[in-house]
């Protein structure tokens, strides 16, 4: 991969490597520093980059990767001394106000608030379940493609999504009956 070639990766899907990084890492600060940590990560590994190939999801297995290495040093550095959290929860705006020009306020407020519960919920998610619900819901990816990221069968892709639409129906249930009661 050129120079070149990489900046084009960035403009073409700089923002989708982004968005997923903010979903998986919960946080901007945290976020920030995966997304520029994978196309280091991609500058460094640009032999390995095939750009005639699919060049976005080679980026989001590296983002993945990185992800998951930060969190088992962290879970390590907990075993020996205690530190903040890795993902603080903040107020993540999913949604501009402008993107719903033809509704009402009381329509936009209600679905900001829909999504941020359902952002919720998926980041209670267990790792197992998160990755593949944000791969295929949030980058549209196939569940074969996701089988190839994660390096695991597609019949455990389906499985996990199964097990996490599950978990998100029943989670999602019970916060609106609650809400609702």
């Amino acid at each position: 991969m050129t120079k070149t070639e990489l900046e084009q990766c960035i403009e073409e899907y700089g923002k989708d490597i982004y968005s997923f990084c903010r979903h998986l890492a919960g946080c901007v600060q945290e976020a920030d520093d995966l997304y520029q940590d994978t196309f280091l990560k991609a500058w460094e590994l640009n032999k390995k980059i095939e750009y005639e190939k699919n060049p976005k999801s080679y980026l989001l297995s590296i983002a993945l990767k990185l992800w998951k290495n930060r969190k088992r040093k962290y879970a390590w550095r907990m075993r020996i001394a205690q530190v903040l959290s890795l993902t603080e929860t903040s107020d993540i705006d999913l949604e501009d106000p402008d993107s719903f020009p033809e509704s009402s306020i009381e329509e936009q407020i209600l679905q900001k608030e829909e999504n941020e519960l359902v952002q919720k919920a998926v980041e209670q998610l267990p790792e197992r379940f998160k990755a593949p619900v944000l791969l295929y819901y949030m980058e549209e990816l196939s569940v074969e493609e996701i089988a190839g990221l994660l390096k695991i069968p597609a019949g455990t892709v389906k499985s996990r999504l199964f097990q996490a639409r599950k978990r998100l129906k029943k989670e999602l249930e019970d916060v609106l009956n609650e809400n609702i009661g």
